[in-house]
């Protein structure tokens, strides 16, 4: 069994040590409270822009779409216009759908033999399920803890909050939560899909061998983040007042360190650095990298348009004609068939 799990496990599990004793024990609350958010959201923010600005300079000599049906020819011959666009409505739609229901990850099959010998293919729904999830949770958790960094506090964000949250019996004002607190349908959806992600790679042979270290270190930071999340929200007291004056502290350049907090939160804020600083070189830049694409967001239409490698040089021409003008009376010496006689 790949055990390269373990690397990423202990990785995770000795920065969490890191903060608690470092923000407990160690006096160093300012590094990891203020000094290692900041850092990781410059490099998150340089990181990210040089790789989409990386992927944008690279030259795209040819069109190499990837279809999933018929490409636009004979007027008589059915097209598949979002699966293969001709145009940039169709290019729109294909890359709306990619990125907001995962097509490509929706057609995704297994194969496997069955009896011994017959090579059988079914539809692997659960990763796209998975995936959707995850996502899509993961988005939602974004959106609520915007509550922590702005001041007021939108509509849009107290309203997903309120959707977001069932067996509600509290009260919540701009930032103060009386009684008991909403359980969060997106904080226990985003651990069960890393969860299932993770086990996945574990016990589906295939992908057991094809993953590594790099694989499960974002899993497990994440786990880590939604598990650090959960605990503070619902089995620990956290000063919630003191959590958001000192993310306005940061988000203003004045941050100040509550003395209310326990090392859990600074757990949970290293883990959220580690995965900032961690994003941009890994492969959780899919995020910014779908946009840009070309296999995604080209225009197929090679056979009605003649695309030329802007790379291409002038080459000089040395016809046929001109090469037998050349050595015609050598070709006749050595028999050689001419088109043109002497003269």
């Amino acid at each position: 069994m790949n055990g390269k799990y373990w690397f990423s496990l202990i990785a995770v599990v000795i920065l969490m040590l890191l903060a608690y004793v470092g923000a407990e024990a160690g006096g160093l609350a300012i590094f990891f409270g203020i000094v290692i958010p900041y850092l990781a959201a410059i490099i998150f923010i340089v990181g990210f822009i040089r790789r989409i600005l990386g992927w944008a300079s690279s030259a795209v000599p040819f069109r190499i779409p990837t279809t999933c049906g018929q490409q636009k020819s004979l007027p008589w011959i059915k097209q598949n216009k979002i699966d293969n666009p001709s145009s940039t409505l169709g290019v729109i739609l294909r890359m709306f759908f990619e990125i907001c229901c995962f097509r490509s990850l929706f057609r995704n099959t297994k194969n496997e033999l069955y009896n011994g010998s017959k090579l059988t293919y079914s539809w692997e729904i659960w990763l796209w399920v998975a995936a959707l999830a995850f996502h899509y949770s993961f988005l939602v958790v974004i959106m609520r803890h915007l509550r922590f960094f702005l001041d007021p506090v939108p509509g849009c964000v107290k309203l997903i909050e309120f959707f977001d949250g069932f067996l509600r019996l509290e009260f919540v004002d701009t930032f103060i939560q009386i009684g008991l607190p909403a359980i969060m349908i997106s904080g226990i959806v985003l651990l069960a899909a890393v969860v299932f992600l993770f086990l996945r790679r574990i016990f589906i042979p295939q992908v057991n061998y094809i993953s590594l270290a790099a694989d499960y270190f974002p899993l497990f930071l994440i786990m880590g983040i939604a598990c650090s999340g959960i605990f503070m929200r619902y089995f620990t007291k956290v000063d919630v007042i003191g959590i958001k004056g000192f993310t306005m502290g940061l988000v203003k350049f004045h941050p100040v360190i509550p003395e209310s907090v326990g090392g859990v939160f600074y757990i949970h804020l290293f883990l959220v650095s580690i995965l900032l600083a961690y994003f941009p070189f890994s492969k959780l830049m899919h995020a910014g990298g779908i946009f840009l694409s070309p296999t995604r967001n080209l225009v197929n239409n090679t056979r009605a348009v003649r695309h030329v490698n802007p790379w291409n040089y002038d080459v000089p021409l040395h016809t046929y004609e001109e090469y037998e003008d050349e050595f015609r009376e050598k070709m006749i010496e050595a028999g050689l068939p001419v088109e043109k006689e002497l003269k």
